[in-house]
């Protein structure tokens, strides 16, 4: 781009991801905020001379967006394109692949690249600067029943394979976009947005998966899927969600990766932040306190969870504290002192869970509340995966 300026060299992507598009926040739309965080992004691609867009999946929130979720999503992509930046997505597994790809052809001749069929993984999308070619592959998110393969950790590691043939015959440097649950080997906590992305429980895709090889390297790897950011390796990385979407979204940030790519591959990686129109924040403590507490005044309009102390419930406790707090988004009864009962037996409370959050359970139960650390969970994903592989080479 002409108007560059002269110590930026290469090309500079913009990793992002999870937009959900139509999304609501316990019951609230989230559009009107979406579409002002959308549109400060479009303003940064035009402040930061960013090259190439990247949106890793998830671009709805359903596999049928209603009128008002495809208007914002028009809106998001032309804004982005005014701003000087090709577009490159592909489909999550809340998307729906055929909808979203539909008349991608077209999208492409107008600098959108929409990436949603399988069969074509060792097509990139080939780009340029001044070094040279820079070849961006497309992986959708891939459902093992359907692409083979009896997980989702070994459907991405065909995928790979295919991309590392495809990188190492073509001879360019290589992004990748993938949607998936990616662990260092630390099964990350699902942080509250993300549902579960298999039928069957735990399915972790190790990061190295991602890995380049001598003949075939990868410079970088823009995941989506989990929805609070994350390093898994200098060149594998989660941008995360541009909005909070749930209470279990702990972390207050919220942007896109600014990836620079030099003339040998991955050069450098920056964060820039994106406005967070509202803060989410938790309040503790009983209905009359947290009324009258003058600590909670720079609170009163976040998105809240209220947990309250009281020994018995409080009548009006919701329309009495959103006269304070109008966010108030959830409610829980929680009476100091006291553990809330569960009529149900253990094996009805633990029927059905992935192996890691049953044995998080029993720490727990076991140890008073208490639950592992990160050497022991560390200590159990490495089991479970011995485990897992044993069983799928029996």
């Amino acid at each position: 781009m002409s108007d560059r300026p002269v110590t930026v060299r290469g090309m500079r992507l913009l990793h992002t991801s999870d937009w959900h598009i139509g999304r609501t926040f316990h019951g609230s739309s989230t559009l009107d905020a979406l579409r002002g965080v959308l549109l400060e992004l479009a303003a940064a691609v035009r402040r930061e001379h960013v090259d190439v867009v990247l949106v890793a999946g998830d671009v709805f929130d359903s596999a049928t967006p209603a009128a008002a979720a495809f208007e914002l999503f028009e809106e998001a992509v032309l804004a982005i394109r005014a701003a000087g930046a090709t577009v490159v997505m592909t489909s999550g597994n809340h998307d729906s692949a055929a909808r979203l790809g539909h008349q991608a052809p077209f999208a492409a001749a107008g600098g959108v690249h929409v990436v949603t069929r399988a069969e074509a993984l060792e097509t990139p999308v080939r780009l340029e600067d001044e070094h040279g070619a820079v070849d961006v592959f497309g992986i959708p998110y891939l459902e093992p029943l359907i692409v083979g393969g009896r997980t989702h950790a070994e459907a991405l590691q065909a995928a790979m394979d295919r991309v590392r043939t495809a990188v190492a015959a073509r001879g360019n440097r290589a992004v990748v976009l993938a949607h998936c649950f990616a662990s260092a080997g630390v099964v990350p906590q699902a942080a509250g947005g993300e549902r579960d992305i298999t039928a069957g429980g735990l399915d972790v895709v190790p990061a190295a998966v991602f890995d380049g090889t001598e003949e075939a390297p990868i410079a970088y790897a823009a995941l989506g899927h989990l929805h609070s950011r994350m390093r898994l390796a200098e060149h594998v990385r989660y941008a995360g969600a541009p909005l909070h979407y749930s209470f279990g979204e702990t972390s207050p940030l919220r942007g896109a990766w600014l990836v620079d790519l030099d003339a040998n591959g991955l050069g450098q990686v920056a964060w820039l932040d994106l406005p967070v129109p509202r803060r989410l924040s938790e309040i503790t403590g009983a209905l009359a306190d947290l009324l009258a507490d003058p600590a909670l005044a720079d609170r009163e309009q976040d998105w809240i969870q209220a947990v309250l102390t009281d020994p018995v419930r409080q009548q009006d406790a919701m329309a009495k504290l959103r006269q304070r707090f109008p966010f108030v988004a959830r409610l829980e009864h929680r009476p100091e002192g006291v553990r809330p009962a569960d009529a149900r037996s253990y094996g009805e409370r633990t029927a059905g869970l992935p192996d890691a959050q049953l044995i998080a359970g029993f720490l727990e139960h076991v140890r008073a509340g208490a639950g592992p650390s990160d050497a022991e969970s560390s200590l159990v994903a490495e089991v479970l995966t011995a485990v897992q592989a044993a069983e799928r080479a029996a």
